[in-house]
């Protein structure tokens, strides 16, 4: 049979559904091909090891037809680029073939300055059917700082160079007056030049093989397959949402530090599912910063999308038609959608970043509703991005800059049915890679005394949040280095657990000075680090600009990720596996877990007592949870709270209360940070409260709040 598209509303064009898999599967194909050129071409580690990049192609009005398994920031901002460049172009200077456009305004569409997109439009017969489009990170795109992370920045005008869709191709040839004007306000000019005519490169392939599917299968054959393809996807999202039960899902979180002060500010998510239709609302999340933590409409929009597509839709084709049955909802002047020109040039490791951290609480907490996508609840994946940018002098004399990302080897978040992964990647990199410490060495004076997992920095759960890295490094074959370290959740333990699991670990970043002698032989782990004999300082979130020196270490670590369900109710098999692994010690498997180790195995009776006992101190009197029956109407709010009626009750029967008022009924305790472990921080302004069943002393969830600020009531169902 053939399949039936609709077009405009009007007329209707059948397609072979054989012809219609080939040429979806080619428009895919062309995707990866581009980012083979993009990395193949591309001489910086942050595109070759790291893949901080995103590639794609996209309908004539910039909807996204394709898109790379990167970053899934780019892809979700890249739709904007391209609208905005129509917008922009079209008229002055026009939009012709052979042209290319490069973008780096976040308020034009950008994530934020460092992250550049060149994109270009692909003709048919002397008409614009199509675009490509790459974005990269650079190392480098001018302003204050190197890096041009803008701590200290007022405005976005201090931050870096700001295009907003200039034509650097034109006719097929770069403009040398673009060009020349583009790389003298980067401090790498030979890094960024490279990178630039990567993406050109890959825009050149993508609009080449594009050209070649048209004049074999026929522009308008292939124009429907790429439409049909958006409408599918948005199709089966709608289907998936029509089964599960309407009602307000929410999420919570925080970031410390502007890069002027250490002020708190909160993101706040109510995500209203009626229907197939998902409302996301951020009001009540605090005001912009004066700071470089802000995030424009495009940064929050990449948030969105990239909690949207692992959550709801990991089965789906990735595209424009996920988009369309979203709707966001968020006052212009908060901190996740700031007014021009407030800075942004940290967006993607700030504001942009906890987005996706609440979007994925509040999607979860959807997603466990019902039993056909329980599976893709989780907990939080490291939920703070720590980027170290260093600069200074090579061996060889000549500048050397280089942009860590290490960190995207933090903890990922458990599931109900088996634990987070250690060293993960992000949540926003479904193929996560690191730069080889080898590598790193190699192409500039540094080296590393360890990089490895550490210990107890996963959630602790029913399933474990996975656990981080941490590493050392110290400046060699130089006199000395510059360097800053980016990001947050330093007091904010961001990587939040899931149904009473407890959060991953927060960042720690720390420089030990030189004593007189090399650092090498006696730093090989996290455990020598309190041994040290000369001075340590502790960095906070924003350490902002600092020297090292020969001898130096800089010593820093990561979030892990979210547990997922009690600790207690994990199989102690489990607990005692991951003591020998080295992913647990064995006081947290005593305090946390409730179980007593004894060699290769277990002591069931001590362990049985010291869970009651941890039960009794949660809740008097509470005992082992024997579930209660659950009546036929009954709706999950989560794996251990279900709604019947007008009644929410957990397994062992306790009476929470209403549908709107529930979270009061559980039992609230007030928990000092190192009660969820010996990585776990918190700001001044902020408190652990654990929510827990009155009769089993079950934990149901946990929740990092504002002292003093009423219960968030996670779930409400309509």
């Amino acid at each position: 049979m053939n399949i039936t598209v609709q077009q405009n509303d009007t007329a209707t064009t059948d397609v072979d559904p054989i012809t219609f898999e080939v040429v979806r599967n080619r428009l895919t194909a062309i995707t990866e091909e581009q980012a083979i050129t993009l990395k193949a071409v591309s001489g910086s580690p942050v595109v070759t090891d790291a893949t901080d990049f995103n590639v794609g192609t996209y309908l004539t009005d910039g909807e996204i037809v394709t898109m790379g398994p990167q970053v899934l920031f780019h892809s979700g901002s890249m739709a904007s680029v391209v609208r905005n460049i129509v917008a922009d172009c079209a008229e002055n200077p026009g939009i012709r073939e052979g042209d290319m456009f490069i973008l780096n305004n976040p308020y034009k569409g950008a994530l934020h300055q460092q992250d550049v997109s060149i994109v270009a439009p692909v003709f048919s017969d002397g008409k614009r059917v199509a675009w490509v489009g790459c974005c990269a990170h650079q190392i480098d795109m001018g302003g204050l700082n190197f890096g041009s992370w803008g701590i200290g920045a007022t405005m976005v005008q201090q931050e870096a160079v700001l295009m907003s869709g200039v034509r650097i191709v034109e006719a097929g040839e770069i403009r040398e007056d673009i060009w020349n004007m583009v790389l003298g306000m980067t401090r790498m000019p030979l890094a960024v030049g490279l990178d630039l005519k990567a993406m050109i490169a890959a825009n050149n392939v993508a609009a080449k093989r594009l050209i070649e599917l048209f004049g074999r299968y026929g522009l308008d054959q292939v124009q429907q397959v790429m439409r049909l393809e958006i409408e599918h996807s948005e199709e089966q999202l709608r289907d998936r949402l029509r089964e599960l039960p309407d009602g307000v899902y929410r999420g919570q979180d925080y970031i410390e530090h502007d890069g002027h002060t250490n002020k708190l500010y909160e993101f706040r998510l109510e995500v209203r599912k009626t229907g197939d239709r998902l409302v996301f609302d951020f009001t009540g999340t605090s005001e912009q910063a004066p700071g470089f933590i802000n995030c424009t409409w495009s940064g929050m929009l990449a948030g969105v999308f990239s909690a949207l597509l692992p959550t709801l839709a990991p089965t789906l084709r990735w595209n424009e038609g996920l988009l369309r049955v979203i709707e966001i909802e968020a006052p212009e002047g908060i901190v996740c959608n700031a007014s021009f020109p407030s800075p942004v040039s940290a967006a993607t490791i700030s504001a942009t970043w906890v987005v996706t951290n609440v979007a994925v609480q509040a999607l979860s907490r959807l997603a466990a509703t019902t039993p056909e996508t329980l599976a893709d609840a989780t907990a939080v994946t490291k939920g703070s991005m720590s980027a170290f940018v260093i600069n200074g002098m090579n061996r060889d004399g000549t500048p050397y800059g280089n942009f860590l990302l290490d960190s995207t080897a933090g903890g990922g978040g458990a599931y109900d049915d088996h634990d987070g992964l250690n060293g993960s990647g992000d949540f926003c990199v479904p193929r996560p890679a690191i730069t080889n410490v080898e590598s790193h060495e190699a192409s500039g004076p540094i080296l590393f005394l360890y990089r490895g997992i550490i210990a107890d920095t996963g959630g602790p759960g029913r399933h474990r949040g996975g656990a981080s890295l941490g590493l050392a490094i110290t400046p060699h074959d130089t006199e000395s280095l510059n360097g800053m370290i980016v990001g947050h959740g330093v007091e904010v333990p961001n990587s939040l657990g899931l149904f009473g699991g407890l959060e991953g670990s927060c960042n720690r970043n720390a420089k030990l000075h030189a004593d007189g002698s090399s650092p090498v032989g006696r730093i090989s782990g996290i455990d020598d680090l309190p041994k040290w004999p000369g001075e340590t300082e502790n960095f906070g979130a924003k350490p902002g600009f600092f020297g090292f020196e020969r001898g130096d270490v800089i010593a820093y670590s990561f979030q892990g990720g979210g547990g997922f369900g009690d600790p207690l109710d994990r199989d102690p098999l489990s607990v005692v596996a991951d003591v020998l692994d080295g992913y647990v010690s064995e006081s947290a498997a005593r305090e946390i877990y409730g179980v007593e180790v004894a060699g290769p195995d277990f002591d069931a009776a001590a362990t049985e007592a010291r869970r009651a006992a941890i039960r009794a101190a949660r809740v008097a009197g509470a005992s082992s949870e024997t579930d209660v029956p659950v009546p036929d109407d009954a709706v999950w709010i989560t794996p251990d709270v279900f709604q019947s009626g007008e009644e929410v009750r957990t397994r062992a029967g306790a009476l929470l209360g209403g549908p709107h008022d529930w979270a009061t009924g559980a039992v609230r305790r007030i928990v000092p940070a190192a009660e969820h472990g010996p990585y776990i921080a918190l700001h001044e302004e902020l408190e652990l409260r654990e929510y827990l069943c009155p009769v089993s002393g079950r934990l149901l969830w946990t929740a990092v709040s504002r002292i003093g600020t009423p219960d968030l009531v996670p779930v409400e169902l309509r």
